[in-house]
């Protein structure tokens, strides 16, 4: 029994660190992936500063969840990272390609342009990366005895190529949300009509996902097929949310907007868990079968229990402090 209390809190954990990590690190690099359309030099400058000063402090969520996953599910990254090595590679080398553009950007001369393409595509590749990693999660791994017996290539499917687009999209709509929240002007303008187009986009991927995920893992169609149960009010719930961002965009909103679209990136997360629960490496080992030694999880859970308030004070404090529209000459470009 204590086992299986440690291991649903590490879940509970893990789940949430990743939760907070796509929902916050999504919208900056939402605003990566929508830079090469903003308007003009001056929008791209407002919309880089509006996420300048969080994006980083976003990024803690990342570190935080892989840290746990290692000390509490071992099995996970004796699996994911020898399957999931490319991919692993190209959302690392996304990430270092965004966090260089941050820095060096502002402080270019010339060749700004360059550094609008760093920005761009690591954000776009990381973006990417991540959705063809849980499409990978969602259709399996070929392991034996508890280790990867697949090629290097196996996670790059149709069906992965299909949810790296979706989250690639899904970003985009939550950095364009996160921009109308966050600007004035041309550029909340452009964001404006910019914005009903990429939920259009979302839903597309929605449907298409959800079609064929069951049809990509058996376990999946028998959970949602098998009967007629309470899941289905998940999607449609998210209908209605997209119905509500949609309406809220057309009386431009400011900020309810953000909100809707954050509402629907939870409803998508809690439809792969509901979907996948309770295995952590598909198709056949639980979260039971991958959970390290209980002295192993209960040591660091102790950590893990001072320092998530710790974080989550910081992170409040943060967008706190910078809270508000971001104006011309103000924050990163300032300096």
């Amino acid at each position: 029994m204590e086992l299986i209390d440690l291991t649903l809190i590490w879940v509970l954990l893990i789940g949430f660190g990743v939760f907070m990590y796509v929902l916050m690190d999504g919208f900056d690099l939402g605003v990566g992936i929508l830079f090469p359309f903003a308007p003009d030099e001056e929008s791209r400058d407002l919309m880089m500063n509006s996420v300048a000063p969080v994006w980083d402090g976003n990024e803690t969520w990342l570190i935080l969840g892989g840290a746990g996953l290692l000390a509490a599910f071992p099995m996970i990254y004796a699996v994911f990272l020898p399957a999931l090595y490319i991919g692993v590679f190209l959302l690392l080398a996304g990430l270092i390609f965004r966090g260089v553009a941050f820095e060096f950007r502002f402080k270019a001369t010339t060749g700004k342009k360059w550094w609008n393409v760093a920005f761009f595509g690591g954000s776009t590749v990381a973006s990417f990366a991540q959705g063809a990693v849980i499409g990978s999660y969602v259709q399996g791994f070929n392991v034996v005895d508890g280790r990867y017996v697949g090629g290097a290539f196996d996670w790059l499917t149709p069906f992965t190529l299909m949810t790296g687009l979706g989250v690639v999209a899904g970003y985009a709509l939550l950095g364009v949300t996160w921009t109308i929240m966050k600007t004035e002007g041309k550029t909340q303008d452009w964001a404006f009509k910019l914005a009903p187009k990429l939920l259009g986009v979302v839903l597309l991927f929605f449907v298409l996902v959800s079609a064929w995920t069951p049809l990509t893992n058996e376990r999946v169609m028998a959970r949602w097929f098998d009967h007629v149960n309470w899941l289905w009010l998940f999607p449609a719930t998210t209908l209605i949310f997209a119905a509500w961002v949609f309406y809220k965009l057309k009386q431009r909103s400011d900020i309810a907007p953000f909100i809707g679209s954050m509402i629907l990136f939870s409803m998508f997360y809690l439809g792969i868990l509901i979907s996948m629960w309770p295995l952590a490496v598909p198709p056949n080992y639980t979260f039971w079968d991958a959970a390290s030694d209980p002295g192993s999880q209960l040591f660091l859970l102790i950590g893990f229990m001072f320092l998530i308030p710790i974080v989550l004070g910081y992170t409040a404090w943060t967008y706190w402090v910078f809270r508000g529209k971001v104006t011309a000459g103000a924050g990163y470009a300032g300096h």
